[in-house]
């Protein structure tokens, strides 16, 4: 089969496309012939050692795949051979090779069918994206369940991949979103997916503005991929109990934090990490959002599909920020 093999941890660029031998099929797993597979911000830092795995090398890169079953292993009775489906939450492309390559093995119990009126390309491009917004939204409450209805969200980098599935989720589960995007543009398209307003990050008078439009109401829940300087100012906006789900850092580190600033409202900060969900937690919560995005009729947004022999040129794409998944058509 070919394969984009990462032979060290020097970045996107030291990918090289080869044939290499099929992977073996074991006692509980599926082996899927990849039809698309969908890149994410996580592929390209574990490429530069900026992510805690250190899988053995060479690695195949991708945690994003739809394909057909074509061969089980021992112990599998579900799903069957020529079945299509898509890779939720699994080790593939951290640990253990991914969806870079025409043939891919994941456990049985980690992929899950098509839903019903989505293309092929958004069944690869939704998992993790969609798996880690729920998990930013759900986890303040044992067991984990949405906010509030009429509750208030702000997103940070609300036209990045977790930024639009944050957005459509909360569309399906009555709050009040406000996003930020530096994009006029992708503003309007956020408008149209369902956020309630949207506001440039760079505007020196941003506060003022999320509080007039929010109030009475302050900033009950904030899902942050970006950190940076940013940050302090999200946890200015938050009112009584409110609450950050920290996704990412892509503006880097905090500058400064000063914890006093968390004392007097009770405010809470947490960690986003879908690697924790148990195979059974992922597909309960994937389920869950296949009846949301229905119950509002929307689905994954897709920016560009690339070739195979495209890959590089895919990372670069996702390296410009673009509104929407980068997917890459494998096979066929």
């Amino acid at each position: 089969m070919r394969a984009w093999l990462l032979d060290s941890l020097d970045g996107i660029e030291k990918l090289r496309l080869a044939e290499t031998a099929p992977p073996p099929c074991a006692p509980g797993e599926v082996l899927l012939r990849l039809h698309f597979a969908a890149l994410n911000p996580a592929d390209a830092f574990l490429a530069q050692a900026m992510y805690p795995a250190k899988p053995a090398l060479p690695h195949v890169l991708g945690r994003d795949g739809v394909g057909e079953v074509v061969a089980v292993g021992e112990g599998v009775a579900e799903p069957r051979v020529g079945e299509t489906v898509g890779v939720l939450r699994c080790d593939a492309g951290v640990e253990r090779w991914g969806t870079l390559a025409e043939l891919v093995t994941v456990p049985a119990n980690s992929v899950a069918p098509v839903p019903e009126g989505w293309s092929l390309e958004e069944m690869a491009a939704a998992p993790l994206t969609f798996l880690t917004a729920w998990q930013a939204l759900t986890q303040w409450s044992d067991p984990p369940a949405p906010p509030e209805p009429g509750s208030t969200l702000l997103v940070t980098g609300a036209s990045g991949g977790v930024g639009v599935a944050a957005v459509l989720l909360a569309r399906s589960m009555g709050l009040r979103v406000a996003g930020l995007s530096r994009s006029a543009e992708k503003g309007a398209r956020l408008l149209h997916l369902g956020a309630d307003f949207v506001f440039d990050p760079g505007d020196s008078d941003l506060r003022r503005k999320v509080a007039a439009a929010l109030s009475p109401a302050k900033v009950d829940l904030a899902v942050d991929s970006v950190a940076g300087p940013l940050f302090n100012q999200l946890v200015a906006m938050l009112g009584n109990r409110g609450r950050i789900s920290v996704v990412g850092r892509s503006a880097g580190a905090v500058p400064e934090f000063n914890t006093g600033t968390l004392f007097f409202r009770r405010n809470r900060i947490g960690g986003v990490s879908v690697g924790s969900y148990s195979r059974p937690e992922a597909q309960a919560a994937w389920k869950e959002i296949v009846i949301r995005l229905r119950s509002i009729d929307r689905r994954p947004v897709i920016d560009r599909v690339f070739a195979f022999e495209q890959v590089k040129a895919g990372f670069a794409r996702l390296a410009e920020s673009p509104m929407g998944k980068v997917v890459i058509r494998v096979n066929g």
